[in-house]
C-alpha cells in the first residue's frame, strides 16, 4: 500500500475514519534519525497492506505535530478506531513498530 501523506486536510478521512490501523510517522527532512526510519516505513506500508501508513513533515504541518504534542521527532503513532494505541519516539526497528498494534 503506498505511503500516504498526511495534512490537517485529509486527516480525519485517512486516519478518523480508517476503517484499518494506521501507522503515523512524524518526521522533518532535515532529522538524521528520520531519514534512517524512512526506508524501514516504507517495508511496512510495503509488506504490510493491512495497516494504512502515513507520514507528516512536522515542518510542513505543525498543526498536527502539535494536536499530537509532537516534541521529538522520529515519532511514530498507532491508531486504531481514531485513538493513539501506541507511541515510539526515536529510531526503532520493524518488528517494534508492528508490536504496537
Amino acid at each position: 500500500m503506498a505511503i500516504v501523506h498526511l495534512t490537517k486536510d485529509n486527516f480525519k478521512e485517512e486516519v478518523l475514519e480508517s476503517k484499518v490501523p494506521v501507522l503515523i510517522d512524524f518526521w522533518a527532512s532535515w532529522c538524521g534519525p528520520c531519514k534512517m526510519l524512512s526506508p524501514i516505513i516504507a517495508e511496512i506500508a510495503e509488506e504490510h497492506p493491512e495497516i494504512k501508513v502515513c507520514k507528516v513533515n512536522v515542518d510542513e504541518e505543525m498543526e498536527l505535530a502539535s494536536t499530537f504534542q509532537i516534541v521529538s521527532i522520529p515519532t511514530v503513532l498507532a491508531m486504531e478506531n481514531g485513538e493513539i494505541k501506541n507511541k515510539s519516539i526515536g529510531l526503532n526497528s520493524k518488528e517494534h513498530l508492528l508490536s504496537m498494534f
